[in-house]
């Protein structure tokens, strides 16, 4: 149990460095639909 919990620990802190080392351009808010988003991919 105790291996479970320290294990959590890890990968939490693990996935938290990375997402601050990522910078502004990660975003964990998931699906956006609004007028921030890109224009739709042109078609050739």
């Amino acid at each position: 149990m105790v291996k479970i919990v320290i294990a959590f620990v890890v990968v939490a802190g693990a996935a938290l460095y990375l997402l601050t080392k990522g910078g502004d351009d990660v975003s964990i808010a998931g699906e956006q639909h609004g007028t921030e988003t890109h224009a739709p991919a042109t078609q050739k």
